[in-house]
């Protein structure tokens, strides 16, 4: 993508009421715009992001085995007055009456439109398990939205929602998710750590909320730091063996939001090892049995005969919520510092004198290249002065910068940045380029 081409609104002054940095980034790199109270327009460099994160998302899901389908915003009332939801939920659900008075809603959450669509379809012990995922935007009309993507009222998330035959099954099911989860966002360069976690108004008996540990977090964590340090199963992890000796070997350290937090327990952490801090939390898991499929009547008729109702499970990712999340995890004072699973363009290629024939000719053939390897590069052909187009660079947080001009030129050199380390690379034009196409430096 040529810079001059794409559509980038940075802005020179941070707004006023963006408290977070995540928020002051994302309005300044021009990756967002507020269009109304915790709503968010997604201009073309966040929305990049975005699908980058909602990919990853996908892969995860679909290497834990679940199946993606995709559920309408719009719900009818009725299924949740099914559930005995839809007048406790609160004011956060926005009701809507059509024009032939059926009452309507925008969906804060999917548990009953999936139920419904299961036992539409699902009636043998033989058609399960069954794990159905999608990516939807969600609306929850906040008291208070604050923090721009972090919590706003509009929002993209991933649910899936597990259907077991029994509670040993369904927690076969939880693992998968738990274990997804922890490569998810390990993925995107973040650490989350699984906590015990208030089931809230979803229910259930069995929760843990991920939590990446961050100053803006918006609420109190205490854990054994030895989690922070656990890495993610990794790509190799087995979803077809059994995954409960990775889900103890966590589950069995102390970590707790501030709701489920036991000053006892946490008192038998090793001194050394005792971390409160505060979390924002970037998943939510839930095990909740036979909430919705008793009053629902998802049934099932088991090998014995009987028709009982499924074990469910629901499983979300903020998926917006994560860029926000990303950023408070990976910035400085002079931008985002994106890791390059999630970056929006590969490199930037930065033309320190447009206009000038032999760096125009540089620049052009060090972007065929990157492109034609996959580098996926930004090329900032545009004629702003060379200060303004480093702090654009930095602002944005493109995991490396090419940088010709037609001073280095002369001796065949160019310079390539790293923005995670501020680290200079002086090279030949010709080893420069083929470096990033390789993709030959680190990332650290």
């Amino acid at each position: 993508m040529r810079l001059s081409r794409f559509f980038l609104p940075v802005l020179k002054e941070t707004p006023a009421d963006a408290q977070i940095a995540s928020h002051r980034l994302m309005l300044r790199a021009g990756m967002v715009r507020q269009e109304a109270a915790g709503i968010y327009a997604w201009l073309p460099l966040g929305f990049r992001v975005l699908k980058k994160i909602e990919q990853i998302v996908r892969e995860e899901q679909d290497r834990a085995g679940a199946v993606e389908l995709l559920m309408p915003t719009l719900q009818s009332a009725d299924l949740w007055r099914e559930s005995g939801r839809y007048d406790g939920y609160g004011k956060e659900m926005l009701r809507i009456v059509d024009r032939h008075e059926r009452d309507l809603l925008y969906g804060p959450t999917n548990e009953e439109m999936i139920t419904e669509i299961f036992r539409g379809y699902c009636r043998s012990y033989k058609d399960l398990p069954k794990l159905l995922y999608h990516i939807q935007w969600k609306f929850r009309d906040e008291i208070r939205p604050r923090f721009g993507v972090m919590r706003g009222r509009e929002f993209l998330m991933k649910d899936a929602y597990s259907f077991d035959l029994d509670e040993q099954a369904a927690r076969t099911s939880y693992n998968r998710m738990f274990v997804a989860y922890l490569n998810t966002f390990a993925r995107m360069g973040l650490k989350a750590v699984p906590m015990r976690a208030d089931t809230g108004p979803i229910g259930g008996d069995l929760s843990h909320e991920f939590i990446i540990l961050a100053e803006t977090g918006e609420s109190e964590v205490f854990c054994d730091a030895a989690l922070v340090d656990m890495g993610a199963p990794g790509p190799d992890v087995d979803f077809d063996g059994d995954l409960q000796p990775l889900v103890d070997a966590r589950t069995a350290l102390y970590a707790a939001t501030d709701e489920m937090h036991e000053p006892d327990r946490f008192a038998d952490v090793p001194e050394e090892r005792r971390l409160s801090a505060r979390g924002i939390e970037v998943g939510h898991i839930f095990y909740f049995g036979t909430k919705y499929s008793d009053p629902m009547k998802a049934v099932v008729t088991h090998p014995d005969g009987q028709d009982r109702a499924v074990h469910m499970g629901s499983y979300g990712v903020g998926v917006s919520r994560l860029m926000g999340a990303i950023i408070e995890a990976h910035h400085d004072e002079a931008g985002c510092v994106w890791p390059e699973q999630v970056a929006p363009f590969g490199a930037g290629v930065i033309n320190l004198k447009a206009g000038d024939a032999d760096t125009d000719a540089a620049c052009q053939s060090a972007y065929e290249t990157l492109s034609k390897a996959g580098r996926d590069p930004l090329l900032d052909d545009t004629d702003n002065r060379p200060g303004g187009k480093f702090a654009t660079m930095d602002l944005i947080g493109l995991p490396y910068q090419l940088i010709i001009g037609p001073r280095g030129l002369k001796e065949g050199k160019a310079e390539v940045k790293i923005r995670r380390s501020g680290g200079r690379h002086e090279l030949s034009l010709e080893d420069a380029i083929a470096r990033l196409a390789e993709g030959a430096f680190a990332d650290g």
